[in-house]
């Protein structure tokens, strides 16, 4: 029995196909490999806030993929009635979210098709660790079948005027599902190293605009960039300039500190943080 698409979710993938499929020019292979049908974990890199819609427009034609999100954008007004419209399932991020975990095992046990980020994050160009919630759907929905989808080109998106190529690829992982003698961290491991094999890391962002310095210097646990001539104060480092954690965790007030950021400089909680990912 094929999974209903919801409204919502059909309305947002064809909102965003203009871009993705024609501005973009995406290229789809291997959707025959994706089941119209009954539970699937889909394990997906993540270098770009665009991944996600990308996946989504590319499978479209064979079903609706729902994800785990951050659970900071249902407290934006609207956009958490979008979010609940598209099927997408709420996860506190840096914390074992069991809510989270318990209806995701719900959803697939009725045949939803889950898109799961392994890394976490956006890679930003960094190798990340795979961490182990996909392993642990897995284990607890045995039925599910287990699929990588490669995402390449979604960075160059954000870098007009020039046109990117997106392409997205889903394909059976070699090695199978879950092996009998393998953990939950192991068979995500397993599973990113294929896909980035097909897709290797790529920094997101849009290159540096005229009047930026395209030298990266690291305070404390952040890495900043600067205008030319701007002094390195914790507002300039932070307020007005782009600023990437170098790590995956979440800065606490004596990493701040380190960086000479004053109280109004740092983000609220969770400000930076990404969907996709269980804690480990």
């Amino acid at each position: 029995m094929l999974e209903p698409m919801t409204r919502t979710y059909s309305a947002a993938m064809a909102a965003c196909s203009p871009i993705v499929r024609g501005w973009s020019r995406l290229a789809v292979v291997g959707l025959e490999h994706l089941p119209d049908h009954g539970p699937v974990l889909l394990a997906v890199n993540h270098d770009s806030y665009w991944d996600p819609v990308a996946v989504g427009v590319a499978a479209l034609p064979r079903r609706q993929i729902r994800a785990l999100a951050k659970a900071s954008m249902w407290r934006i007004k609207g956009l958490n009635r979008i979010l609940d419209g598209m099927g997408q399932i709420p996860i506190e991020r840096g914390t074992t979210d069991a809510a989270a975990l318990e209806r995701a095992i719900g959803e697939l046990r009725s045949g939803a098709c889950l898109g799961i980020f392994p890394e976490g994050t956006r890679s930003l160009g960094r190798d990340l660790r795979a961490r182990s919630g996909l392993g642990r759907l897995a284990e607890a929905v045995p039925e599910a079948r287990i699929l990588c989808c490669s995402v390449a080109g979604t960075t160059d998106i954000a870098r007009f005027p020039k046109r990117p190529h997106v392409r997205v690829r889903f394909f059976p992982p070699a090695g199978g599902g879950l092996m009998s003698n393998e953990s939950a961290g192991d068979l995500t491991a397993r599973l990113m190293a294929e896909i980035r094999a097909d897709a290797p890391i790529a920094a997101a962002g849009r290159r540096p605009a005229e009047g930026w310095r395209n030298d990266v210097t690291t305070r404390g646990e952040f890495s900043v960039r600067t205008k030319a001539g701007a002094p390195m104060t914790g507002s300039n480092a932070v307020g007005l300039v782009l600023c990437d954690r170098v790590d995956d965790s979440e800065p606490d007030a004596s990493s701040w500190a380190k960086a000479g950021a004053s109280a109004k400089d740092r983000p609220a909680s969770g400000e930076e943080e990404e969907p996709g990912e269980i804690a480990a």
